[in-house]
């Protein structure tokens, strides 16, 4: 056990003994922080910093898996959800705070006529797709990126168990700026394609208009186009991708960013297919709970009031300029990269002849845990993130990577792990 996380390290295994995996998320689990080098739980969090149960202090790079945008215990979103807890959180009938954030959201977003709301992301993905087969009459799903738990995503990748057969043979993914491998699944099911939903985002950029290309061809096949802006709404744009890129599509789910941490999830779209949702069985008891609709409101009135979003750019930049920086003075373009948007960028671990990008990436998360950051590949910025974060972020990259680059050199990486090297989840991106 290391003393570093020795009172994390002790949760854990009483954790384990009632929770399976020890947490209620594969991304807060081993599968991504590596026993015996990482710290497992946290404490409190404030502005950008959070403090772990044995008193470590670290700058937040993974923002609750994005969920953060403004920062942790943000004053006005604390205010507001204060304010209406002392009135209740949860009614026999609707709350006025429903069609507040219903009428705010369809302001912001461009493909927003009406909206629903669930707890989570998968609620609102799963419940856009539902939505689509029932408007559409059709079954199969083409979709590309990360869409949540539910059986009709999860089925289609690697960690499948319980999944039926029937449900996994519906739907189809393609590949991120290959308008063929969408070309293909038309081809395979034609006029049985109810949607094609995909992140209008992630690692890379559309090339070539590839998002216009895709709802062209969605609605061509007469199939519903689904953006997916769980992450990307609320922060690449105030509108989301769809905005920022200028392609409207037919439906959108959003969360995280949608109440800065609060459990709140959307769908959102044109009024011709949402009004279908008084049809299609979308019902939560949760879903109209006042106090993440409190932080919502107040999120989305901070955003349209403060320049959110461009400090996103402007911090985040800073970290992929900086990034760039080091992999060229320590000559390590070979073993890593960084891409994506400044609001969420990516590093790209590469395979060597001797050691695997898993290998690379442990020692990486070893080192930057030790030094006070927690990152775990991205870089999920939020409003919170000062200059000085920024400095300590790349102070400690300046480090790590030269250490990296003696281990690689010396060929000793191995004997530099203190840990098991970390196992992938699975891929999705």
């Amino acid at each position: 056990m290391t003393a570093r996380y020795e009172k994390s390290e002790e949760m854990l295994q009483r954790s384990l003994k009632t929770i399976p995996l020890g947490t209620q998320t594969f991304s807060k689990s081993t599968t991504q922080y590596p026993l015996g080098v990482s710290p497992f739980f946290i404490e409190r969090g404030k502005g950008s910093k959070v403090w772990d149960v044995d008193g470590n202090e670290y700058i937040d790079f993974v923002s609750s898996l994005n969920a953060i945008t403004l920062g942790y215990s943000d004053p006005d979103i604390n205010t507001a959800v204060i304010e209406q807890l002392q009135k209740g959180s949860i009614f026999t009938l609707s709350h006025p705070l429903e069609i507040e954030v219903a009428e705010k959201i369809t302001e912001m977003v461009p493909c927003a006529e009406m909206v629903r709301f669930g707890k989570n992301g998968s609620d609102a993905t799963a419940g856009a797709v539902r939505l689509a087969r029932a408007f559409t009459g059709r079954d199969h799903i083409a979709a590309c990126g990360y869409h949540g738990w539910q059986d009709w995503y999860i089925g289609s990748i690697t960690r499948n168990l319980g999944v039926p057969q029937a449900v996994r043979d519906l739907t189809h993914s393609f590949k991120y700026n290959d308008l063929k491998s969408l070309e293909d699944i038309f081809s395979q099911w034609p006029d049985q394609v109810a949607a094609v939903i995909m992140e209008p985002m992630n690692m890379f950029e559309p090339e070539d208009n590839f998002l216009d290309k895709v709802k062209e061809l969605a609605h061509k096949n007469g199939a519903l186009l689904i953006f997916d802006e769980i992450i990307t709404g609320f922060r690449l744009a105030n509108g989301g991708a769809q905005e920022l890129f200028n392609v409207t599509p037919d439906l959108a789910t959003f969360g995280k960013g949608l109440a800065n941490g609060f459990p709140l999830s959307a769908i959102a779209g044109k009024k011709e297919i949402m009004e279908l949702l008084s049809e299609v069985f979308f019902s939560f008891t949760y879903g109209g709970e006042t106090l993440s609709l409190a932080a919502s409101l107040a999120t989305l009135n901070k955003l349209e009031k403060e320049p959110v979003v461009e400090n996103l750019y402007r911090q985040g930049q800073k970290i992929i300029d900086g990034v760039k920086h080091l992999l060229n003075k320590y000559e390590i373009n070979d073993v890593l990269a960084i891409q994506g948007n400044p609001s969420w960028s990516f590093f790209i671990f590469k395979d060597l002849e001797q050691y695997s990008q898993f290998q690379i990436k442990t020692y990486i998360l070893q080192e930057v845990f030790a030094r006070g950051i927690l990152m775990i590949g991205t870089h999920n910025m939020s409003y919170a993130h000062s200059d000085s974060d920024l400095e300590k972020l790349l102070a400690v990259y300046d480090e790590v990577f030269n250490n990296l680059k003696q281990g690689i050199v010396e060929k000793k990486l191995e004997v530099m792990l203190n840990c098991e090297t970390l196992v992938p989840l699975f891929k999705i991106r």
